[in-house]
C-alpha cells in the first residue's frame, strides 16, 4: 500500500518489518481469510484520560486506513479521551486482557468470543475504544470481567459511549456499524465496517 500522511502525527504505512516480528505468532497467524500485505499500520495522536497528548498505534485493513485516521485525527482535535492505544500483541494478543487494561484497539486475527466464526477484528474492520467503560454483554456475561460497574448504561459516567458521543458520530457518519445497536446482545466499544 502506499503510505498516507493525513498530517503530523497520523500516518499509515504498509507494515514494517518490527511490527511483522512482532505481532506474528500472536495476533497474526498464517490463514486463509487475510494477508499481511492487506493490513496497515497507523500511528496516531490521542488525549489520554489525563488531558496530555500521546501517541498511540493501531492495525487496520489498508482500505480504511484513511477513513480511520480521518476519524482519529478528529477525536484528537476535539479532545476526545481515549485512555490507551496500542497493539494488542501487548497482551500475547489476549483479548480478555487488553480490554480489562481499557486499551483502544483494531487487529487481532481471533474468533468471536464462544465462537468459531472470525471476528471482524480478524479482518481488520473492527475497532474497540475504551473497552472497560463499554464493555461487551451477551446474556449475563460482561467482558472484561471487571467492567461490571459500566455494564449499566441508564447510568452517566465518563467516557460511555452512545448515540451522543462523538466517536459513535463520526464512524456512523462514514458508513460504520455500533455494537451497541445490536439487538441480542451489545458490544459498547466495538465499530466495524464489513
Amino acid at each position: 500500500m502506499e503510505s498516507i500522511i493525513l498530517e503530523e502525527g497520523f500516518t499509515a504505512t504498509a507494515l514494517p518489518e518490527n511490527i511483522i516480528e512482532k505481532i506474528s505468532g500472536k495476533s497474526y497467524r498464517e490463514n486463509h481469510d487475510i494477508g499481511l500485505d492487506e493490513l496497515a499500520y497507523l500511528q496516531m495522536l490521542f488525549v489520554d484520560y489525563h488531558g496530555s497528548t500521546q501517541r498511540g498505534e493501531m492495525i487496520v485493513h489498508y482500505s480504511l486506513a484513511k477513513e480511520v485516521l480521518e476519524i482519529f485525527r478528529e477525536l484528537y482535535k476535539a479532545g476526545y479521551q481515549i485512555e490507551k492505544m496500542r497493539l494488542v500483541d501487548e497482551y500475547g494478543a489476549d483479548d480478555e486482557q487488553s480490554m480489562a487494561d481499557n486499551n483502544s484497539s483494531a487487529f487481532n486475527y481471533r474468533v468471536v468470543a464462544d465462537t468459531d466464526m472470525i471476528s471482524m477484528h480478524g479482518y481488520g474492520r473492527a475497532i474497540d475504544i475504551n473497552p472497560l467503560h463499554n464493555p461487551y454483554i451477551v446474556g449475563g456475561k460482561i467482558m472484561p470481567e471487571n467492567a461490571v460497574k459500566f455494564a449499566d448504561r441508564s447510568k452517566s459516567f465518563p467516557h460511555k459511549i452512545d448515540h451522543n458521543d462523538l466517536a459513535y458520530k463520526l464512524f456512523k457518519q462514514r458508513g460504520w456499524t455500533w455494537g451497541g445497536d445490536w439487538k441480542t446482545q451489545k458490544d459498547y466499544q466495538h465499530f466495524y465496517k464489513t
